[in-house]
């Protein structure tokens, strides 16, 4: 009886050892990159620029066309890439430390330009990179590093919803936000970045995907807990779903 392969691991992603914690999310964000370059033949036309956040150890991981950007800087070193080289797809890669706090400047202004170029942005609520700190984007009652009594409005203030947020500019033509830990999430999410990028094929401008993942190391609670813990500190902070479509 002869076996049908139904799966296989696309051979953009090298066979190696990760260097993500348990549960980090950022390996499936590298599938769907991989995934998705190989799905719609734009490996030889696609460059990615990445920031500074953990995802930069697992660029190691992707034979892809990649290059670093200065922290928070990757949507102005993209503008620069993408208006030299206008026909090749562009993606930057980033954290949401990175996005929308130090390089939040560069995010807006990118999209309230309307360059033609997607950007991921990976929202895992901290800075888990560098320990575990208070983030832009850390929910109300969160505990940190940097908050250990939890996230307050009086303190710090209230989250950043950076797709609500890219989705107001005139210049962004796509919003969307999706999220990594089911397998039916996973395959919307991927719908999503699939959408992005054809809009920037078209010439459309802006495109901006948030994706939710989890960081095990830093929501300091089993692994097995991360689920329901997202289902009730994450998911009713940053609904999920498209914002913005033109």
């Amino acid at each position: 009886m002869m076996e049908e392969i139904v799966y296989q691991r696309s051979k953009y992603l090298r066979p190696m050892l990760t260097y993500y914690c348990a549960g980090c999310q950022h390996g499936i964000v590298s599938k769907i990159l991989v995934e998705l370059a190989e799905e719609m033949n734009i490996v030889n036309n696609l460059a990615i620029c990445y920031g500074i956040g953990c995802y930069v150890a697992g660029t190691m991981n992707l034979d892809l066309d990649m290059f670093p950007a200065l922290h928070g800087r990757a949507c102005a070193v993209a503008t620069g890439f993408k208006r030299m080289r206008p026909n090749q797809l562009v993606i930057t890669y980033q954290g949401d430390g990175d996005c929308a706090s130090i390089g939040l400047g560069d995010t807006l202004q990118a999209a309230a330009r309307g360059e033609n170029f997607t950007t991921i942005m990976v929202n895992n609520q901290n800075y888990g990179c560098t320990g575990g700190q208070l983030a832009p984007t850390t929910p109300i009652g969160m505990v940190t590093n940097t908050s250990p009594y939890g996230r307050s409005v009086e303190a710090q203030g209230y989250p950043i919803r950076m797709a609500e947020l890219v989705a107001n500019l005139d210049g962004c033509r796509y919003a969307a936000r999706g999220a990594l830990t089911t397998p039916a999430q996973i395959r919307q999410a991927k719908k999503y970045v699939r959408r992005a990028l054809e809009l920037q094929q078209q010439g459309h401008g802006y495109t901006f995907v948030e994706l939710l993942s989890a960081c095990p190391s830093t929501y300091k609670v089993p692994f097995d807990k991360v689920k329901a813990f997202q289902e009730e500190h994450v998911y009713p902070v940053f609904p999920t779903g498209v914002f913005k479509e033109e």
